[in-house]
């Protein structure tokens, strides 16, 4: 019997760019509505979860996962944080399945190492191997203002298959806090992975 796409992990890529609180905020859902996930984090983004947030990671992958599993309370089974290097990771390879991925937040390098195929570390890998197995792959792209080079490189991506979403929050359900703000963004994200949600009340439909 082949296997359900919800038993199969989620790929959730964190780079540099600002914005930690929009992979961190995805990767508490996911993690709370108990999908499992594999999490590839740069070190770049070890630096602006640190700036960002008051949440603080150690160096070394096998302990980041331990100090994410206490933090977020989930199974130990639930998640698996591999670092840029580990190429022997199972979302090296397309022969391991994954749901699909998501580069949250992804800086313009990441967007143009994918777009032109480098795998030159393992998110950038497992990104390729999502393009190539035909599987979804999400970037929340953030940076501001754009360049032709940021513009040619995502037109690139989304022509072969890719999901581009800027982190560009709406503001017509008022939002009051940071906080709603980033579930905008997450909230548009698990529509693309077609995870059920209740983040914010949907164009057209009441509050409440």
């Amino acid at each position: 019997m082949p296997e359900s796409p919800a038993f199969r992990p989620i790929i959730l890529g964190m780079t540099g760019a600002s914005g930690a609180d929009y992979g961190l905020r995805l990767l508490h859902y996911l993690l709370d509505v108990g999908r499992p996930v594999q999490l590839l984090i740069s070190k770049a983004a070890q630096i602006v979860i640190h700036m960002e947030t008051d949440l603080r990671l150690p160096g070394r992958p096998r302990d980041i996962q331990r100090v994410l599993i206490d933090h977020y309370h989930c199974d130990s089974k639930q998640l698996q944080v591999y670092g840029q290097d580990e190429w022997t990771a199972p979302s090296a390879s397309g022969s391991a399945l994954a749901q699909a991925m998501v580069v949250c937040p992804c800086t313009t390098g990441a967007l143009a190492a994918i777009a032109n195929g480098n795998s030159d570390n393992l998110l950038e890998r497992a990104a390729d191997v999502s393009l190539k197995e035909g599987r979804k792959l999400i970037l929340a792209v953030r940076e501001t203002p754009l360049s032709v080079i940021h513009l040619e490189n995502m037109l690139r991506l989304a022509r072969a298959g890719a999901v581009i979403l800027p982190t560009n929050p709406g503001f017509y359900y008022r939002p009051a806090t940071a906080a709603e703000l980033v579930d905008f963004i997450v909230a548009r994200i698990l529509d693309q992975l077609d995870i059920p949600h209740t983040l914010l009340p949907r164009w057209g439909e009441e509050e409440g």
